[in-house]
């Protein structure tokens, strides 16, 4: 069973934050909290390259 963290920036927001935890191996799981039974599986490298991006701006057109 994973063990869930969410950010300490998301605060008390009733509950809508992006959770994450370490799966088998180089496994990382990542979910909504407000959609608990749908999990996104990735390593931690990739994990790593979109949050780069996010932060670069990368998919600021997709909003």
């Amino acid at each position: 069973m994973p063990v869930w963290q969410k950010s300490t920036f998301s605060g008390s927001n009733d509950g809508n934050s992006v959770e994450v935890a370490q799966g088998d191996g180089d496994a990382i799981y990542v979910r909504e909290s407000l959609d608990p039974d749908t999990i996104v599986t990735t390593d931690r490298a990739r994990l790593k390259a979109f949050i780069a991006g996010v932060k670069a701006g990368e998919f600021d057109h997709l909003l």
